[in-house]
């Protein structure tokens, strides 16, 4: 039973008008997985990894120990209070204070404190900002606002961390789809489907595109004991998500539907339609390419698209024609997808086909360009990222700082800091998600910024690409 929905306060966020009109089109949004083309907490949720080490301490340091080992946090904090002004106090007593403010669910003070540990210029503390990283996420789960529940538990999806699952099943019984949506994501991503009897009983969710999700999570996984509930669904629905319980079938070693997802390629409903192009598309099997290839001459754009995005995902050499043929397309969505999928096959050959289109009438498109181009190795693509970094649309300065999440070129990292630093919160969502994908080695400082924002969304945004970035450096010392 879902709890009641929560007041929301309502501002004028650019970012919850965003998340509103998802909220509308959950089922989209849930076919989109296929092919990405979307492309206060209690303290024991807090993670312990930066144990404060055991250097000598002075009087107050040990006090102040002693206090944070006995669960007293806010007499931690006091005794920092305490210090006479003009007076600096013990390093050791700034880092438990920090601690104990990540205890009690209050990141941006722990933030603040972090500076004054690790001023600017030196080396990071890669455990203890982790810890504060994770605080930002983890006290924002159950905001009062939905917009920031969504990007809490967005941030949960895209960091896979096993050790949040009590949280992630806590979110399965959100008064928000799409919280419910994107915690089945993340318990999948995080490699616990297995272990979840929660997720299985989000198969009977009153939204369909929770139910998809559980059901992309559970086959996934191959979890055992949910073939017999996948039969049903795919013998009594009649729309998109009988398909993904077909895939979910195909998963678990049922590859006889193969053919009925093949032949729901063609039926009359455009979404059924979508489905089974996208799933057969992620599958990958030989047979599959003439059908996502024919499915780029479907009547209905957003098929269309799908196809496009399909063969992308593909990703054989042999779907370049098809997707050439929709370069030309009239939609200009079918176009920026195609763009996409080109570049992500990666063949230098298609450069001639993608370049003038950095021309194209539509800035989407445009930014599509933009990242195939970059996706080629072409750091000039950068110049034309810098011009559209200044366009006058949030949603464009936004698409154009995803695209530049795959940038290798140094001066990417330029443009997307001065995106950060944009008026309105789209581009600087935008760009703190492009930072925790960006290859570049460099992103931990604009994300420390990022994590004084002025948006909790973005706040919650930064901290979970932050938290990407640490995965990746894995060292012990310096993550400037």
């Amino acid at each position: 039973m879902h709890r009641p929905p929560h007041v929301l306060r309502r501002n004028g966020s650019v970012i919850r008008l965003v998340l509103s009109r998802r909220h509308g089109a959950l089922l989209s949004w849930a076919l989109g997985i296929v092919l990405g083309l979307h492309g206060g907490l209690a303290a024991s949720s807090v993670s312990a990894a930066s144990s404060p080490p055991k250097p000598a301490l002075t009087a107050t340091a040990r006090q102040a120990a002693a206090f944070y080992k006995s669960g007293e946090y806010d007499r931690v904090l006091q005794l920092l209070q305490s210090v006479a002004p003009g007076q600096e106090p013990d390093r050791e007593m700034i880092r438990y204070a920090l601690l104990s403010q990540v205890k009690l669910g209050k990141p941006e003070e722990a933030f603040k404190l972090y500076l004054r540990l690790i001023p600017a210029g030196q080396p990071d503390d890669p455990a203890l900002l982790r810890d504060v990283a994770r605080s930002f996420i983890l006290s924002r789960v159950r905001d009062s606002q939905e917009h920031v529940r969504i990007a809490a538990y967005t941030a949960l999806a895209e960091i896979g961390d096993k050790d949040t699952l009590p949280l992630l099943e806590d979110g399965l019984l959100d008064s928000s789809a799409l919280v419910r949506a994107r915690s089945a994501e993340a318990i999948g991503r995080s490699g616990m489907a297995g272990h979840s009897s929660a997720l299985k009983r989000t198969l009977r969710d009153e939204a369909p595109g929770v139910r998809i999700a559980a059901i992309n999570a559970l086959s996934d996984a191959k979890v055992s004991g949910i073939t017999e509930q996948l039969t049903e669904i795919a013998r009594i629905d009649e729309g998109p998500e009988s398909i993904f319980a077909l895939a979910g079938l195909y998963k678990l070693g049922r590859t006889d539907v193969l053919i009925d997802i093949s032949n729901a390629a063609t039926l009359p409903d455009p979404e059924v339609r979508m489905a089974a192009i996208g799933i057969l598309g992620r599958l990958r099997r030989p047979g599959s390419l003439s059908i996502l290839s024919q499915a780029v001459y479907d009547p209905h754009p957003a098929v269309r698209a799908f196809a496009a995005g399909a063969l992308g995902e593909y990703g054989s050499p042999e779907g370049v024609a098809p997707l050439t043929h929709s370069l030309g397309d009239d939609n200009p969505r079918v176009r920026s997808v195609a763009l996409t999928s080109l570049g992500r096959l990666a063949l230098p050959e298609t450069r001639s086909v993608i370049q003038p289109l950095l021309r194209d009438p539509d800035e989407q498109v445009r930014v599509s360009a933009i990242e195939a181009m970059l996706r080629l190795g072409d750091a000039t693509a950068v110049l034309n990222a810098a011009d559209l970094a200044r366009h006058p649309d949030p949603s464009v300065r936004g698409g154009t700082a995803q695209a530049l999440a795959v940038a290798t070129a140094p001066k990417a990292l330029t443009v997307l800091e001065s995106l950060l630093k944009d008026q309105q919160p789209l581009p600087r969502l935008m760009a703190a998600r492009a930072l925790g994908k960006s290859p570049l080695s460099t992103v931990i400082s604009p994300l420390k910024l990022g994590l004084q924002d002025s948006d909790a969304a973005i706040r919650i945004a930064s901290a979970g690409s932050l938290l990407q970035a640490l995965a990746r450096t894995g060292k012990s010392g310096s993550s400037r």
